[in-house]
């Protein structure tokens, strides 16, 4: 569809205004899509400031951006009005430096990190990658410190660091948030699973739905309730609770950091996850409700529902 001379025109008129312009979906603070936060997350390691533009809110630009730069997907970044490309591109850029150099930004250090894998690690990884083929193990630390692994081809300008007779490949920013921190196998009685503990990070405190319960009535206790919607449409959130789809990490993060935490989820996993995320931000009073919503149902108050 040929590009209306009126939308051109507006789009002309951001790229000169705007040294550099993401349009996406979302915006910088709330990304609507896995693609544009990819994005927004690597500009913010580089730029304290840059203009973005919610497609989702103009479906004239959101068609339009596409026919001006002959680019059919969203996100796409433009820097000095020339199209830079999207997400993908935005991430290759900056993994081999070329995206600091395009804004001026030192290169990334791309000395590899040292940290720990523990045995029980190693071995659960090994037996877990035993029949990848072409594929390496890739790890990436946000910057509130969630982290998840991969299997991916290995990238040409991936940082690898060695540990345990393993290797890990990061990204520039992944690998400077990865220096000392320990990669463990844990067990509770919700499952199994890697875990990363951060330097200086405190360790999470379990609570009981019973001395939850007590937290809460003594008003002592700060409780963050961290499932989806349709989570809390199965079970509603105690009335106490905080919600953290609704307020935000980024909104709870700004909290003192001595303020006494407790995290709930359904079973226990999502909330002692979210729970080593604010202990490695800092937060030194940190519990996970063991057993989640489920067991307060069970234990506490058999008139909430258990799905």
């Amino acid at each position: 569809m040929p590009l209306e001379t009126a939308t051109r025109e507006r789009i002309a008129a951001l790229l000169a205004e705007h040294h550099v312009v993401l349009f996406m979906k979302g915006d910088r603070q709330q990304p609507m899509c896995g693609f544009s936060a990819a994005a927004t997350n690597t500009l913010n390691e580089l730029l304290p400031d840059y203009h973005t533009v919610n497609v989702l809110d103009d479906p004239e630009i959101r068609e339009g951006i596409k026919a001006y730069g002959d680019w059919p997907t969203i996100p796409q970044l433009y820097v000095e009005g020339e199209l830079v490309g999207g997400s993908d591109i935005i991430s290759q850029l900056y993994n081999s430096g070329e995206l600091h150099a395009l804004f001026g930004a030192p290169l990334p250090d791309r000395t590899p990190p040292e940290l720990t894998i523990t045995d029980a690690a190693a071995e659960a990884i090994r037996q877990g990658t035993a029949n990848a083929q072409g594929v390496v193990l890739h790890l990436e630390i946000g910057p509130d410190h969630s982290a998840g692994f991969q299997l991916a081809a290995a990238g040409e300008h991936d940082i690898v660091a060695h540990a345990n007779g393993l290797e890990i490949h990061f990204d520039p920013a992944s690998a400077q948030r990865a220096k000392g921190i320990v990669i463990d196998w844990v067990s509770t009685v919700q499952g199994e699973g890697l875990s990363l503990k951060f330097p200086g990070a405190r360790e999470i405190l379990s609570l009981s739905v019973q001395q939850l319960q007590a937290r809460l009535a003594a008003g002592d206790i700060t409780l963050i309730d961290v499932r989806p919607a349709q989570g809390r449409a199965q079970a509603a959130a105690l009335s106490q609770a905080r919600i953290l789809e609704d307020e935000g990490y980024e909104s709870l993060a700004a909290l003192p950091k001595d303020t006494p935490l407790a995290f709930i989820c359904h079973h226990g996993n999502s909330s002692r996850s979210m729970a080593e995320r604010f202990a490695a931000h800092g937060f030194s009073n940190v519990h996970n409700v063991e057993g989640g919503m489920d067991a307060w149902a069970t234990e506490i108050d058999p008139d909430v529902p258990r799905y």
